[in-house]
């Protein structure tokens, strides 16, 4: 029998700040126990603080890019509460620079330690307590898993792989209880365009986009949990991200043209 929420354990990657953040309140809210990890130690003090219920929460400061990060922060939280039940693999960057212009490809080779390896180092120690409660596998992927996205070539590769490798993951464990899914949240008023690396590899620094007019990390948060409990196979939200899915899948070529001339017309953007 599924457990309820505020008898669940659920660890967040990338818990700290944006969706992660987010999702880490909401659940603690529900009264589950939640384990965060982050690589800022001032922001998982930070959360800390919101939440006060230290019995309630676990903050470990790791990198996810690190796989004996990825294994400790699995032990921590075995430690603290001899459970898992939903694994959230959050934690993720982006960039904002054409191929062409990258002066080398160490951006790239960031998002893939990040997006994807991160994500793969986490299940992998976590599967075998996720096996025992009969838990959930949730990626928090990005529109970018189904449509390349211009200027983001290396965010759309980690994504893509991302989700192919949860829909592998998926299939080989159908009959073992455990669920694998991953949730595409669309634009979100989040950090991650702040952090976006540019063709330097360095953080950009600012966003393109109106944040105050994206679907707010909160409801991509309620939404997620929502899903995750109904065990759905996949969640695309916002109706721009559920067109361009639409799109791409019936007329790809369409699609192409589409993309790029939404993303010609951003502020700074990268195509001439």
């Amino acid at each position: 029998m599924k457990a309820k929420a505020n008898q669940q354990v659920v660890a967040i990657t990338g818990g700290s700040s944006g969706i992660g953040r987010a999702l880490a309140l909401h659940y603690h809210a529900l009264g589950a126990k939640v384990a965060v990890c982050g690589r800022h130690a001032q922001s998982l003090q930070a959360l800390q603080g919101v939440v006060g219920d230290a019995s309630r929460l676990l903050t470990v400061r790791a990198d996810v890019a690190h796989e004996e990060d990825c294994r400790r922060f699995v032990e921590e939280i075995i430690a603290r509460y001899g459970r898992l039940d939903i694994l959230i693999c959050n934690a993720g960057l982006s960039m904002r620079a054409l191929f062409a212009d990258l002066q080398n490809l160490r951006p790239i080779q960031q998002l893939m330690q990040v997006n994807f390896w991160g994500a793969v180092y986490c299940i992998h120690y976590a599967l075998p307590y996720l096996l025992q409660s009969r838990g959930v596998i949730a990626g928090i992927s990005s529109i970018a898993g189904y449509r390349g996205l211009p200027g983001r070539t290396g965010y759309s590769a980690s994504k893509f792989a991302l989700q192919g490798f949860l829909e592998a993951l998926r299939t080989e464990l159908l009959h073992s209880g455990v669920h694998v899914m991953w949730i595409c949240p669309g634009f979100t008023a989040s950090n991650i365009r702040q952090t976006a690396l540019n063709a330097k590899g360095e953080q950009q620094g600012e966003t393109p986009l109106d944040e105050s007019k994206l679907m707010s990390a909160e409801r991509v948060a309620t939404l997620a949990e929502q899903a995750i409990a109904r065990r759905k196979r996949t969640l695309v939200l916002t109706t721009q991200g559920k067109l361009t899915v639409w799109v791409n899948r019936l007329f790809p070529t369409l699609a192409d043209r589409l993309v790029y001339n939404h993303f010609r017309k951003e502020p700074g953007s990268p195509l001439k």
